[in-house]
């Protein structure tokens, strides 16, 4: 099961969003959709009744679709690898993602792969497609962009994600060295590491990018317990996080994560709407999430 999810802000447009990556991938699929109640759209300003989130996977692997409003944009501090061994596919790719949308690095040769290109579809949502002839265990890897005021924190990132995730290990780290200048040589231009099962990549890069990390690409951690809510909460934040609402957190390099445990996604799923409420109310006024707390609120005490 896949305990860290990837959780994309869109402006309303989710469903659209979702429809159009279920297409473009063959192995794709769309899960349960959860509406804006009384609650819920009061304190988001969106229309009660519109979709508020969507669940799909593609390739196998698990996103979260959430119409937030226009709070955050996509940019391309964290973006999607796409692996694969087939030429064919990503060219396809390529046509789908570029029509409507912004070339960042041309499909093209270069020393890492024989085909290789980063492009932003026109949702605003950032890919690196790439050509390998090794076969992928994981087609679908996020990869977080160290700029700016993170830059050259890539490799300290992985290992503090690694130390705090407790089946964690870093893979590979490639450095620029001294031949990609404005580059520093000990910075990464390629690293990848995995966290709980999942596989992430990270990078370094020195360019003035005026952008950084922020909410509009999360990551849903799925905790069994109170316990491992607190472990995860306290360990991000103790660290030089910063808290914020209906448990989401930023960590030290900004990156925004939600701890969140199974029961409550289950409670806010229930078929009793009334119930359903008052949890999604009780969540509202929280930061941490208090699994004691939505329990009263779900028995109406």
């Amino acid at each position: 099961m896949q305990k860290i999810t990837s959780c994309l802000w869109f402006d309303g447009n989710a469903e659209d969003a979702v429809k159009f990556y279920t297409s473009v991938f063959k192995n794709s699929k769309t899960g349960k959709i959860f509406r804006y109640d009384e609650a819920s759209s009061k304190a988001s300003g969106q229309p009660e009744g519109s979709v508020l989130t969507v669940e799909f996977e593609i390739e196998g692997y698990k996103f979260l679709g959430l119409n937030g409003g226009p709070v955050f944009k996509f940019n391309p501090s964290i973006s999607f690898f796409v692996i694969t061994r087939d030429d064919d596919e990503v060219d396809f790719l390529w046509k789908k993602f570029s029509d409507g949308g912004k070339v960042l690095m041309e499909l093209n040769k270069y020393d890492w792969s024989k085909k290789y290109g980063w492009v932003e579809d026109k949702f605003g949502l950032s890919w690196q497609l790439m050509l390998t002839e090794d076969n992928a265990k994981q087609k679908i890897v996020p990869s977080l962009l160290f700029v700016d005021k993170v830059y050259g924190k890539a490799e300290e990132a992985m290992n503090y994600y690694t130390s705090v995730f407790k089946n964690g290990k870093v893979e590979g780290v490639y450095k620029y060295g001294p031949d990609y200048k404005p580059n520093d040589e000990n910075a990464v231009m390629y690293g990848d590491f995995v966290i709980e099962g999942s596989k992430f990549a990270a990078m370094d890069s020195t360019k003035d990018h005026g952008f950084n990390f922020n909410e509009a690409v999360s990551f849903i951690v799925d905790c069994k317990d109170q316990t491992e809510v607190d472990y995860f909460w306290n360990k991000f934040t103790a660290d030089g996080g910063e808290e914020s609402m209906c448990g989401w957190l930023k960590d030290k390099y900004g990156v925004s994560w939600q701890i969140t445990p199974k029961i409550l996604v289950d409670m806010l799923n229930d078929k009793d709407a009334a119930k359903a409420k008052e949890v999604m109310q009780a969540m509202l006024q929280m930061k941490k999430i208090d699994i004691a707390e939505i329990k009263r609120a779900y028995k109406g005490k």
